[in-house]
């Protein structure tokens, strides 16, 4: 079993996507870090195809799922689409790969070396994303985006409230994030088993891969504890990027204290397959 790996889950209208970070990780991975995508069945010839040259183990989204004897096939079209990659990402620790990964999303890309100790505090111990969202909440309060702050505090107070945790609220993304395989099994068999619930049903319940991950680290501590700020410089909003762009900022100046970029698939539009509707920054926050 390998001691870390980046894995990314991805599908065919996010291929180019998905392309791109291939190709930023094959140039700045020193390691040699093994990278792991899976899609659906049915998008693998579509990505086998976009991914010729790329170094890259491919697999179906259904092994994951399946890695789950309280999941069933059905749920490749019995969840929404958001909720069921929320499952997918997080149950990529069953199949006994690496005891922990970078959860990637499509839409992010590298933009300087990264190494294992960007991600490893030591051989046994994985680096956290934990923090109290300020960049978020700041870019909020300047915009006068009161309501991205009411949803952001809630679903992070509901959060807490699933583990009966008092004191601070937390964020334990953006994704990217680091997951030890050992937290994921802790949350498994100390809550989910308990409440006789699969994975899936605590995700329709509550739909916050991350949250729940975070909250189950610190209410059942199997692993020691080392907080890191955010890797990325993550544009949730197209609000966001136009005003990085405008105070100057570029790829090599965000290289000094971030490891890649995401501008969120949510709003760039510019690699779809399939040209999508436009949303409003509402609209994304739900």
């Amino acid at each position: 079993m390998e001691t870390f790996v980046l894995y990314c889950k991805s599908y065919k209208n996010d291929v180019l996507r998905a392309t791109a970070l291939a190709k930023s990780i094959q140039r700045f991975n020193t390691d040699n870090l093994p990278f792991y995508l899976s899609v659906p069945a049915a998008d693998l010839a579509l990505f086998e195809k976009h991914f010729e040259g790329l170094t890259c183990r491919l697999l179906p989204d259904e092994d994951i799922l399946l890695a789950n004897p309280r999941h069933s096939r059905d749920l490749m079209h019995a969840m929404p689409g958001g909720q069921l990659q929320q499952v997918v990402k997080s149950e990529f620790w069953r199949l006994e790969i690496s005891r922990n990964y970078l959860m990637l999303d499509s839409d992010a890309y590298f933009i300087r070396p990264f190494s294992l100790e960007d991600f490893m505090f030591d051989e046994d111990t994985p680096y956290t994303v934990m923090h109290e969202g300020k960049d978020i909440l700041d870019f909020a309060a300047r915009r006068g985006m009161k309501k991205i702050k009411d949803n952001y505090t809630r679903d992070r107070i509901q959060g807490k409230l699933y583990f009966k945790r008092p004191g601070r609220i937390y964020n334990f993304g953006p994704i990217p994030t680091i997951c030890s395989a050992l937290v994921w099994q802790a949350l498994a068999e100390q809550y989910a088993k308990p409440h006789d619930k699969s994975f899936a049903e605590l995700i329709r319940e509550y739909p916050n891969e991350m949250l729940w991950y975070g909250e189950a680290l610190l209410a059942y501590a199997p692993i020691r504890l080392m907080p890191v700020e955010p890797l990325f410089k993550v544009y949730h909003y197209s609000e966001q990027y136009t005003e990085s762009v405008g105070l100057g900022e570029t790829e090599d100046t965000i290289a000094e204290n971030y490891l890649g970029i995401i501008k969120q698939s949510n709003w760039d539009y510019s690699q779809d397959v399939v040209p999508r509707k436009k949303r409003t920054w509402k609209t994304l926050w739900l």
